[in-house]
């Protein structure tokens, strides 16, 4: 590659990622996921459009798993554990056994009504039954929710990506398929091996960011990232699951408040950004619609039982015996929606040589892009006529933490939401520990030094100074006045 080559390819990559930047409002606004769009964009310069030939399913696999490491990476690190915890046992049924449930009934209906063989019939079963967390919750957004379904499917999306992985490969292998057993204990022993190793980095690497002082608040995003990219190529190179590994490490980290944990977050959304950008333009560049009219019907009869039969079943089995309302239960069985991991997981038979790869990935393709443009759109409504739409996805207050290393203290930054119950408390009335003192407050583009009769409002930013041995506490005050008003901690046990 020369200087002029690459001057064009910027030229080209940025022109993409603009287009890319204002289709999300175009998504947001029409309520589609923005998957569908940036695939669009993909066949629109491929080979039946601006005729851009890009044919290369090796590459389109290797970069599709490193755009799923940063989106994994980035979900756990918004994933509240407070919300997850107490859904986690039901997440992680629903992802292995659900799982498997769905890819058994879904291959059923593709050896049965559309002929494939069973091993093809498998694969392509294991290909679509994960869910897509991006695909979801870009739609999710917009319908406010109970924090245990939100967290349900937030789990279930970051979970469910490693055991049909490991489907997905053990069926494209060309050879004779390993027996049942071999094929389970392989599946644990790499869930258990990634878990381990998620676990490990996330628990290090938290302690190591809290307790090191880094010259410049940009090396924190950097830092965070880099570990969450550690545990996917640790695990994996341990034979275990690196996606699992990865989504571990960023949930243990998302909530191990780290010093500038929101500009951490907004550091891993805007690589995330750019890999489902990446990501979705090569897949669709990848794709020839002239010749995948022989899957058209075979992607409609499919992916009707997986949305109708496969994915409703699997909840149903599932989630029964932890006692989830039916209605609930048919809101996450429509939720189920399919995005990046199933177009990029068809590239694997494409890469290995398997039979029938082409015919499955035009399958997966227009599957995922008829009922992604289905049940995106219609999500809003079905809760709606579920009446379980009129939680409140709420707004956790803002906290973030920059350590003072040679005052041995740390600075809090503490943003209100508009509905926070801090606002009408006076400062005095926070009762904060020994050690910590507000003292700045931002409002309305104006700073002010409080006094313990400044009455605080929503919308105010605190800048609030602590011990190191009382950051904790202040913190764990601050946010229970935010939940529960000035009297948070005398009534109700708060």
């Amino acid at each position: 590659m020369t200087v002029d080559h690459l001057n064009h390819f910027l030229l080209e990559f940025s022109a993409i990622l603009l287009v890319a930047v204002v289709a999300v409002r175009i998504s947001t606004r029409s309520g589609l996921p923005s998957l569908l769009i940036y695939l669009g964009i993909g066949v629109a310069l491929g080979q039946n459009g601006l005729g851009i030939t890009f044919n290369n399913a090796e590459l389109t696999q290797v970069l599709g798993y490193a755009a799923l490491v940063v989106i994994l990476a980035e979900g756990g690190l918004k994933t509240s554990w407070r919300e997850v915890r107490p859904v986690m046992p039901a997440a992680v049924v629903l992802a292995t056994f659900g799982v498997a449930i769905s890819v058994f009934v879904t291959a059923a209906g593709a050896h049965y009504l559309v002929g494939l063989d069973w091993r093809a019939a498998l694969l392509l079963g294991a290909i679509v039954s994960s869910t897509d967390a991006a695909a979801v919750f870009s739609v999710l957004r917009m319908v406010p929710l109970p924090h245990r379904l939100t967290g349900l499917l937030e789990a279930e999306s970051g979970f469910n990506d490693a055991p049909v992985v490991i489907l997905v490969v053990a069926f494209a292998t060309t050879g004779e398929a390993d027996s049942w057993y071999v094929l389970t204990g392989t599946i644990v022993a790499e869930l258990a091996i990634g878990a381990a190793v998620g676990l490990a980095i996330g628990k290090l690497g938290a302690y190591a960011v809290k307790h090191v002082a880094l010259p410049s608040s940009g090396l924190y995003p950097i830092a965070v990232l880099a570990l969450t990219v550690l545990a996917y190529a640790g695990g994996a190179l341990l034979h275990g699951s690196g996606f699992l590994a990865v989504y571990v490490s960023a949930v243990i980290l998302g909530n191990a408040k780290l010093p500038h944990g929101p500009a951490v977050r907004g550091f891993a959304d805007g690589l995330a950004w750019i890999g489902q950008i990446g990501m979705f333009v090569l897949l669709g560049l990848l794709c020839t619609p002239v010749s995948m009219g022989s899957a058209v019907v075979p992607a409609l009869v499919i992916g009707t039982v997986l949305v109708l039969l496969a994915r409703p079943l699997s909840v149903l089995l599932t989630l029964t015996p932890f006692r989830l309302p039916l209605r609930e239960q048919a809101l996450l069985s429509w939720a189920g929606l399919r995005g990046a991991v199933p177009i990029v997981l068809a590239t694997i038979p494409l890469v290995s040589g398997a039979p029938r790869a082409q015919e499955i990935f035009n399958i997966v393709f227009i599957l995922v892009v008829v009922f992604t443009l289905i049940q995106g759109p219609t999500l809003p409504w079905v809760a709606k006529w579920l009446k379980i739409s009129e939680g409140s996805m709420g707004q956790d207050l803002g906290i973030e933490s920059a350590p003072l290393e040679k005052l041995h203290g740390q600075l809090l930054s503490v943003a209100l939401s508009a509905g926070s119950r801090m606002s009408g408390v006076e400062v005095g009335e926070l009762r904060l520990p020994a050690g910590a003192a507000v003292t700045l407050v931002v409002r309305e583009g104006s700073s002010f030094v409080p006094d313990k009769t400044t009455v605080l409002r929503g919308g105010d930013e605190l800048l609030v100074v602590t011990t190191d041995e009382v950051g904790e506490a202040a913190e764990k005050r601050l946010r229970a006045v935010d939940k529960g008003g000035k009297l948070a901690g005398w009534l109700n046990g708060r």
